[in-house]
């Protein structure tokens, strides 16, 4: 006689025939993780339980790693928009004053000039130069030091005293030592400190000569380009609420990704301008360009590392990782030469003028690539002991940029 077990009676074992294998296979992020287990009726629940947990969190887990790429995507599509419907409209008065601004400055300090192959062809005054006639006795004109265009920068950032944001440096007892091989300790003062102790020398000429050169020092060892790029825009009429002045670039870069995220919702306020695809959107008179120079991120594509500044902003803390860089002032559209000219502070110790290549569309690549015909074409001998290497990097254009700055 068959019938259901009693409570508590052993159970037989089922034949071989009656094994059905379940299997549960795992998709997504967990792909490759597969439960193929042989159920029988002993341990069904238990094995079916693992197996439908593994594969719902698999499940889970798939739209947690895809959102943060659909969300990128579907954000640089909308500024891709916006950055094309403002390119193509003619550059606004306060774009074409901010690049006359550079010009000029430009052509009053007397900088250097890059051409499209990243060459320097001409070499002008420097930071701590000043131009003189033969003789040097006949009074100079101020735009003519270098070290004083450049404190006209920081005063416009700093009006009451740039002195004191000015950072002089020296190396432990290295006026004295006299073997190369000895280490000095770095040493840090501020240009106000320097101005300070001057003012003990009793003889005024001294005394100006000692000010000149804590100045020209100062000018020296602080960056100044973040500085020119204040004085441009202000010079040009900005409004103080509209721009970032500031003494690093990684001030208003960030500002300008911030803008562009907070556009969609009609909150970006009055900043003057947005972050752009650097390679896809055409670039005006007024805009800005900016590379970086992390090491850590010399690998990653433009893309990579304006993705990288959104999700910092997004993520609403704050990290900065984008911090060493430098942004030019686009002066000039050559269209029929397809042809860009920058102007930038602090390149070269200098305000310098280079031309820059642009693609089809007027739109610029961010490879600069220069032709020196490589290590074959250098043939200096090396010092005594040392290894032979090849130069780097042949042309001064050859930078990461990664950002246009457009004006809204």
């Amino acid at each position: 006689m068959t019938g259901r077990p009693r409570q508590g009676a052993a159970k037989s074992p089922a034949p071989a025939s009656a094994v059905r294998p379940l299997s549960v296979a795992v998709i997504g992020p967990l792909t490759g993780l597969c439960c193929s287990l042989p159920v029988t009726c002993q341990g069904v629940i238990m094995r079916a339980l693992v197996c439908a947990i593994v594969a719902a969190i698999g499940l889970s887990a798939q739209p947690a790693f895809a959102q943060p790429d659909r969300t990128a995507a579907a954000f640089w599509k909308t500024v891709q928009a916006t950055c094309n419907a403002t390119a193509a409209k003619p550059s606004s008065d306060l774009g074409q004053r901010i690049a006359q601004t550079a010009i000029d400055e430009f052509t009053r300090f007397g900088g250097h000039r890059i051409d499209s192959s990243g060459r320097l062809f001409r070499f002008g005054l420097t930071e701590a130069e000043h131009e003189e006639e033969d003789g040097g006795n006949r009074p100079a004109s101020l735009d003519h030091l270098g070290w004083w265009q450049v404190m006209k920068y920081w005063r416009a950032l700093y009006a009451a005293d740039p002195a004191d944001k000015l950072e002089v440096r020296g190396y432990r007892d290295a006026s004295t030592l006299t073997q190369e091989t000895q280490a000095a300790a770095l040493l840090r003062t501020t240009a106000a400190r320097l101005l300070r102790a001057a003012e003990s020398e009793t003889d005024p000429a001294e005394r100006e000569i000692l000010r000149e050169a804590a100045l020209r020092a100062a000018i020296i060892d602080t960056p100044w380009s973040a500085a020119f790029i204040s004085y441009v825009v202000r010079q040009a009429g900005t409004p103080a609420g509209a721009f970032r002045f500031a003494n690093a670039h990684r001030a208003y870069i960030y500002d300008a990704f911030a803008a562009s995220m907070a556009e969609p919702t009609n909150e970006a306020g009055e900043r003057l301008y947005r972050a752009c695809p650097l390679g896809t959107t055409k670039p005006r008179s007024g805009d800005l360009i900016c590379h970086h120079r992390e090491s850590a991120l010399a690998d990653l594509s433009d893309q990579a590392v304006r993705e990288r500044i959104r999700a910092e902003l997004a993520s609403g803390t704050n990290t900065r990782s984008v911090r060493r860089t430098h942004c030019e002032v686009v002066a000039s559209i050559d269209a029929r030469a397809r042809k860009m000219y920058t102007i930038g502070g602090n390149v070269l110790q200098a305000v310098t003028a280079r031309k820059l290549n642009l693609r089809r569309g007027l739109k610029l690549s961010a490879a600069q690539k220069g032709h020196c015909g490589g290590s074959a074409q250098w043939n200096l001998p090396q010092a005594a002991g040392q290894t032979p290497h090849a130069p780097g990097k042949c042309s001064l254009n050859d930078r990461k940029w990664f950002v246009l700055l457009q004006l809204r």
